[in-house]
């Protein structure tokens, strides 16, 4: 198991461990344990805007942890975004926009929509009081991370290549069981730092994620590895916007 969750690290961010051979057939398999690793990226944002808090200017501090995220990542899920907002806008057939989605340019749609989710993701960060950014940027990023398992779990491939071991993993009766194990997880995570907030944040998670692959088969016929990485930046922001809605209500 330890094997696993190395690669599993190696794999969701830029920490220097080791990789091997076996990395994409483990991390499948160990998806639900992506909010894990997801608790373990939030606790060192939070930790890093806990600190820099104390000194800067909220907007500085949400620009920061946002810089920290991407950093952490290594920009993965930001490609798939760019991606993902290039060929949703993008007329023609499936075919087509997954030829547009996987070419190395990126156009007006990616970049607009990369420029909106990273502005909203820094003014939401920069709204969270010094006594709960630790706390919540875990669960945010517990539900980022979960939304990639329920977008495998719930989402169609559209053909073979590295994403569809995560969506073969994440189906039949042991998909199921992994989903049920990564919503215990994330659950088990928001409840007790959160509440009633973490519980909403991570039920609006499980949401995002539903719409992220409807809006998939409806323009891709499918999901791609492209669409989970835009899911995952997508959600973020808006556990973000429901945590902070969340804490005015209440």
């Amino acid at each position: 198991m330890l094997k696993e969750i190395k690669n599993l690290f190696s794999f969701l961010t830029t920490i220097p461990v080791s990789m091997d051979e076996d990395i994409l057939t483990d991390t499948a398999k160990c998806m639900f344990l992506f909010p894990l690793v997801g608790a373990f990226i939030g606790l060192l944002a939070g930790l890093c805007g806990w600190a820099t808090s104390h000194f800067l200017p909220s907007l500085i501090v949400g620009a920061i942890v946002l810089g920290f995220l991407l950093l952490i990542t290594g920009l993965h899920h930001t490609d798939g975004l760019l991606d993902f907002g290039d060929a949703v806008i993008a007329h023609g057939s499936p075919e087509r926009k997954i030829e547009i989605m996987h070419d190395q340019l990126t156009g007006a749609g990616g970049l607009s929509l990369g420029i909106i989710t990273f502005l909203i993701t820094a003014f939401s960060i920069a709204e969270l009081d010094t006594g709960i950014i630790i706390q919540g940027l875990v669960v945010v990023e517990v539900s980022a991370k979960l939304s990639m398992v329920v977008g495998a779990w719930a989402g169609k491939a559209v053909h073979e290549g590295m994403s569809s071991s995560f969506l073969d993993a994440m189906h039949g009766k042991k998909g199921t069981a992994r989903l049920i194990i990564a919503l215990a997880i994330s659950f088990g995570i928001a409840l007790p730092l959160l509440w009633l907030t973490g519980g909403v944040t991570v039920l609006a998670a499980v949401m995002a994620s539903l719409i992220m692959v409807g809006i998939s088969h409806s323009h891709f016929k499918g999901v791609t590895g492209d669409v989970l990485g835009a899911t995952n930046e997508l959600t973020r922001v808006v556990a973000l916007i429901t945590l902070l809605a969340m804490i005015r209500w209440l």
